[in-house]
């Protein structure tokens, strides 16, 4: 089989980090758009990508992008595309679509079109008129944008943030996918300490652990490309056991955080216990103006509360100036804060040295980052000692 169109997708305003990361994987070959990254692989790419991407929402399979501005078009298309070599004759293979400025407006219409049209093809190779669908899962998405289709299988099932260690939530919580970004959007490593004084369920110093100690995010759970017979059992093992050989847990973390919710920290206490980093994370019931962390050079990560109510946005203006004060006294650290508030920088009391736009869900947010001193490299350390 020829190298295959592999598609990362990548949240809103993230789809640099999600290509940084690819290529830190050894993809090369990279084309980075509005909410994807295209890149080039083989059959096993789709299962280590499916286990190591941290940022990316899913790996899909390009299988075909085409002129459609009629549902003729369309049909033709879709048919041309070797659908027989991916769906066996008892694959399920539902259809989902969208469409943006297309003449092909109609979204119902056009899945039922793409459907047809696989349906005409897979009977040709399999000399049948009807499928039962109960097989392995093969999730089809058209997606129609400018009068040009793209046609794609999903290998990834439930979206890549669901990592499998969070089995309980806290409102409104942080997704894995951001938290990771966070971390990698900042200059923090395992060698420094990691303190997050909104810690809520505790995914951003979960995520840290398993960057740290290059766990890779995918190995709790499943995928419904594990099925898929063209794939097969053997490169899913393999990607696998390279993912397990990879973890380096000799390394000491500093991670520490705190929140002034009592139910937040159970939910991180029970995430990390799930996630096999129980005793690598100090978790605390505390405010915020009590938190004061420990070491030297380490960055503070966090995702405040927003405050949607006149009283709320009242309290997180006393949080951000309590972070704040919180700077000033660790002069050596690192501070990064993501929060849709216009007035960040004001309430804290200085202005960022860096900012970002990223979009939390849906909500329009600035990453403030505030830039402490690097850690002395080794050599320099140990000539102080002498």
């Amino acid at each position: 089989m020829p190298q295959l169109q592999l598609i990362a997708t990548a949240p809103m305003g993230l789809e640099a980090v999600v290509a940084r990361e690819l290529k830190e994987l050894g993809y090369t070959d990279l084309q980075t758009e509005n909410g994807r990254v295209t890149f080039a692989g083989d059959l096993i790419d789709i299962c280590r990508c499916n286990f190591w991407l941290r940022t990316s929402d899913r790996i899909l399979v390009k299988m075909g992008e085409f002129d459609a501005r009629t549902f003729d078009e369309l049909f033709e298309g879709t048919k041309a595309l070797p659908w027989e070599q991916w769906i066996p004759a008892d694959g399920e293979f539902p259809v989902e679509g969208r469409s943006q400025k297309s003449q092909l407006s109609s979204v119902p219409a056009s899945q039922g079109i793409v459907k047809k049209a696989i349906v005409e093809k897979l009977k040709l190779s399999y000399h049948t008129e009807w499928f039962p669908e109960d097989g392995p899962l093969y999730r089809i998405e058209v997606s129609l944008m400018n009068d040009r289709a793209l046609l794609t299988l999903d290998t990834t099932g439930a979206a890549l943030h669901k990592r499998g260690y969070r089995k309980m939530v806290t409102e409104a919580p942080l997704k894995e996918t951001m938290a990771s970004a966070l971390i990698q959007l900042s200059r923090w490593g395992g060698h420094r300490p990691l303190y997050d004084p909104c810690c809520g369920s505790g995914t951003i110093l979960i995520e840290a652990a398993m960057i740290a100690w290059n766990i890779a995010p995918g190995l709790r759970r499943s995928f419904p490309s594990e099925h898929w017979d063209i794939i097969g059992s053997e490169r899913w093992n393999e990607a696998r056991e390279e993912a397990f050989d990879s973890v380096k847990d000799d390394t000491p973390l500093q991670l520490a955080g705190s929140d002034i919710d009592p139910k937040a920290i159970e939910v991180a206490k029970a995430a990390a216990k799930s996630a096999g980093l129980a005793r690598e994370i100090d978790f605390r019931v505390l405010p915020a103006s009590k938190a004061l962390p420990e070491g030297e050079f380490g960055c503070i990560i966090t995702n405040p509360p927003y405050g949607e109510r006149l009283s709320e946005k009242e309290e997180v203006e006393r949080l951000v100036r309590q972070f704040g004060r919180m700077s000033a006294q660790l002069p050596s650290w690192s501070f990064f804060a993501l929060s849709p508030s216009k007035q960040f920088e004001h309430y804290f009391g200085r202005k960022a040295d860096k900012r970002r736009k990223l979009f939390n869900g849906r909500i329009e947010c600035q990453y403030y980052q505030y830039l402490g001193p690097l850690p002395p490299r080794p050599r320099a350390a140990e000539a102080l000692k002498d």
